[in-house]
């Protein structure tokens, strides 16, 4: 009774947040490290709209909130196995902290009788849905959405499998996110993506940018991949464009993956660069 109370007093306050801009401009926890009280008033004053950080922390949520901004998300990585199931108790625990957040789910591997399915492989799809509707099930009652996060090396490393995924699961709470370095590292920068942001688009919960090169950005390292916003070849000015062209008006994240330097200093540059993109 007492967990219960516990976390519609949370779902309460967290969904209190305002929803903010279209496209809504929030940094990741790769760059905007440390504790609640050294982050949010950083945040605050940089004019970032909240955080993507880690997921069940409800401090840090609880502080964002107060402050007027918000806890986007918390980033997990899972291996789905179809011996196990995936809502165990540390799982039940980390939903239960963040009601009216979303879970950016990473999915390493999907595996069944102890053998792994090869990356992006559909044969995995059955086990994967299975799996997810599983957490959506915990999960949606409480406000929680299940955001799958493509990751390159990861069994879920392109954004087409996301999308595949998503509509299997068929749930109005199992969504998809575009991230920008990612697709560079998996697809390369010759791959057009706006094709595929309008087929995301009616799933499309998160999308995640960063300054970057172009050319063959497969064979590229994150330092080149990752940079902060106004830095490299690549145009993300054209990617907002195209994107907004699909009718996406929801969040927007910065990931700061290994960027080096003073982390104040780099998402200072990277909110100046925001603001002077085209709408």
């Amino acid at each position: 009774m007492k967990l219960l109370s516990t976390t519609l007093a949370l779902l309460m306050l967290f969904t209190m947040a305002p929803a903010g801009e279209k496209n809504p401009f929030f940094a990741m926890d790769t760059i905007a490290r440390g504790k609640p009280e050294v982050v949010v008033p950083m945040l605050r004053e940089l004019g970032y709209a909240g955080l993507g950080g880690a997921p069940g922390d409800a401090a840090m949520a609880r502080a964002l909130t107060a402050a007027g901004l918000r806890y986007f998300n918390g980033y997990h990585t899972i291996t789905l196995d179809a011996s196990r199931p995936a809502l165990d108790e540390p799982m039940r625990k980390m939903i239960e902290a963040m009601p009216g957040s979303a879970l950016w789910l990473a999915v390493a591997g999907v595996q069944r009788d102890g053998v792994a399915f090869p990356a992006s492989s559909a044969d995995a799809d059955e086990t994967a849905v299975a799996r997810l509707r599983e957490l959506s099930a915990h999960a949606a009652p409480l406000g929680v959405k299940i955001a799958l996060y493509p990751h390159t090396g990861f069994w879920l490393e392109r954004v087409d499998d996301a999308i595949r995924l998503a509509a299997k699961v068929d749930d109005p709470a199992v969504g998809v996110t575009f991230n920008l370095c990612h697709w560079l590292k998996v697809e390369g920068s010759q791959r057009d993506p706006v094709p595929v942001l309008r087929m995301a688009q009616p799933r499309l919960m998160f999308v995640t940018i960063n300054g970057a090169d172009t050319g063959d950005t497969k064979t590229m390292g994150w330092d080149r991949l990752i940079r902060p916003l106004g830095e490299g070849s690549y145009d993300v000015g054209a990617f907002l464009r195209s994107l907004r062209a699909t009718g996406y008006d929801g969040p927007v994240g910065f990931q700061g993956y290994g960027i080096p330097g003073d982390a104040r200093m780099v998402l200072q540059k990277t909110m100046a660069a925001w603001r002077e993109l085209p709408p």
